[in-house]
């Protein structure tokens, strides 16, 4: 079977309007199995760093999520379990940061961090100006990486 472009999904789904949490969230809504509709609502307060605060990348938290989704235990007592998740998605992530230079918004876009920008429009002008699209692609292709190294 032929691997899913993963990338191709996020970019197209950032490009659409999607922020940058919930281009990589749904990327995975079939292997995770939730409704789209509630895909967009639970990833779409942590665009921009987390609500444009500008925290941790919005296409990181949206790793976060899937990892959440694919391989937490629902057991909340099972500190194995956690730990094995953290090791997880710390893994996932450093490869994300080693790969972009930081995992926090302001520095990706190289802002002040603290700013707190409104959500903006989204033009042609807005794309070119911002490495979004490169960043959503490679959590998008980090992440399938995983996906894909798992059912090897």
């Amino acid at each position: 079977m032929e691997r899913k472009n993963y990338e191709d999904i996020a970019s197209e789904l950032f490009l659409k309007g999607c922020n940058c949490a919930q281009a990589i969230f749904l990327t995975f809504q079939e292997e995770i199995g939730l409704d789209e509709d509630s895909m967009i609502r639970l990833s779409a307060p942590f665009g921009g760093g987390c609500a444009g605060m500008r925290e941790m990348c919005g296409a990181v938290s949206g790793m976060v999520m899937v990892m959440g989704c694919l391989t937490a235990s629902s057991d909340y007592g099972d500190t194995a379990a956690k730990r094995a998740l953290y090791k997880r998605v710390q893994s996932l992530v450093d490869k994300f940061e080693a790969e972009n230079g930081s995992k926090v918004c302001a520095e990706l876009l190289q802002l002040i961090k603290g700013s707190r920008p409104d959500p903006a429009l989204r033009s042609e002008a807005y794309y070119r100006s911002r490495p979004c699209v490169r960043l959503v692609r490679s959590a998008a292709r980090i992440l399938g990486d995983w996906f894909e190294a798992q059912k090897a």
